[in-house]
């Protein structure tokens, strides 16, 4: 089962992803987890990454395919499928990504995007905090007993990039680069809507619907 996660910034993409993860033991995989692992690897390809990282600037297509080529064939989790998350954010990179699936007769069985206002996806990203230690994401605590993570107990903090201007900057790159995705993905059929302002558990259990139904006529497919 190979899925892909769309939907603007602060969305959810990332909680239902690791929901998705948990329930169906396939690896969520994110973006930016991806340039850290190849980064702290010290690779040749590594190096070339954090090269552009450090200069702030985007990374290639052209290297961000290979990034993810070596996560989903290097290691025996991936087997059984896997969850993408931010990638990828354009159409070229889904036409790359498609090209390399098919040398290895695999494609993206669904694409869901989790749907939010951008108004509610401004809300969410302000009111953003990050557990220091874990990297747990939270919405905004109003009291310092509550400013603590649950998991770990670490202090929560605001990114410095969690703020209304460059939040409004996301969104508009957001709609220019990646919202195209949602019409590829439609045109081949692939593409699932889910309502991403309901309960955190609402969202997943649509989510789950699906994918238990996908799961159902897969199998029900290799039956016959």
């Amino acid at each position: 089962m190979r899925l892909i996660l769309l939907g603007l910034p602060g969305a959810g993409k990332g909680t239902q992803g690791e929901c998705i993860s948990e329930k169906y033991g396939i690896p969520h995989i994110s973006t930016g987890s991806l340039i850290r692992s190849v980064i702290a690897s010290g690779s040749e390809l590594g190096k070339i990454v954090n090269k552009y990282i450090s200069e702030g600037n985007l990374i290639p297509d052209e290297y961000m395919i290979e990034i993810l080529r070596h996560r989903l064939s290097s290691s025996d989790d991936c087997k059984d499928g896997w969850i993408l998350d931010g990638y990828p954010r354009t159409v070229v990179q889904a036409l790359h990504l498609d090209s390399m699936l098919k040398q290895n007769l695999m494609e993206i069985d669904c694409a869901f995007d989790i749907r939010i206002s951008c108004k509610e996806a401004v809300l969410r990203i302000i009111k953003r905090r990050v557990c220091r230690s874990c990297n747990q994401v939270y919405s905004f605590v109003q009291t310092e007993v509550e400013a603590v993570c649950k998991k770990c107990g670490s202090k929560l903090y605001q990114r410095s990039d969690d703020n209304i201007e460059v939040a409004m900057h996301r969104l508009e790159v957001y709609m220019e680069q990646t919202h195209p995705l949602v019409h590829y993905y439609a045109n081949l059929g692939k593409l699932i809507s889910i309502n991403g302002e309901q309960d955190i558990n609402l969202v997943f259990t649509a989510v789950d619907k699906e994918i238990s139904e996908f799961v159902k006529e897969n199998r029900i497919g290799e039956a016959q």
